[in-house]
């Protein structure tokens, strides 16, 4: 199978997908999604706003990801750590090597990686914030 770059909704909608499709079956975390999430079309349309937003810079999703991310952080007694980042990341990276080749394909792992350490640092931020009151 020949592989293209990302280039349109489509792209994104297939690569979101089966991202999540890999996410909700892992062991390790797929069980903060499985549980928060409950409608997981609106959950796709949504993340593809937002991959579509970054990509290709079509001004559709609207909302704060590290807010989102807090919550469910709060709800499983803070017990989002770094692995779980680290995995969100390589399944991130292997999905997207599974189906796509070239520089959106690129610039998708490199803003993935970047999400995810900052996301990862603001909970960690908002947790020791929640302890000073």
């Amino acid at each position: 199978m020949k592989k293209n770059d990302i280039t349109t909704r489509e792209d994104i909608a297939i690569l979101v997908t089966s991202f999540y499709q890999k996410v909700r079956a892992n062991q390790d975390i797929g069980t903060f999604f499985n549980e928060t999430i409950t409608d997981w079309p609106a959950h796709i349309d949504r993340l593809t706003d937002f991959w579509e937003t970054n990509l290709l810079f079509v001004r559709k999703y609207k909302g704060n990801p590290f807010e989102v991310h807090a919550k469910v952080d709060a709800t499983f007694d803070n017990s989002l750590e770094q692995e779980h980042f680290g995995i969100w990341l390589n399944l991130w990276f292997e999905t997207i090597d599974s189906l796509f080749t070239g520089d959106n394909a690129q610039t998708a792992k490199r803003r993935a990686r970047k999400m995810s350490s900052f996301m990862y640092l603001k909970i960690f931020e908002s947790r020791v914030q929640s302890t000073k009151y």
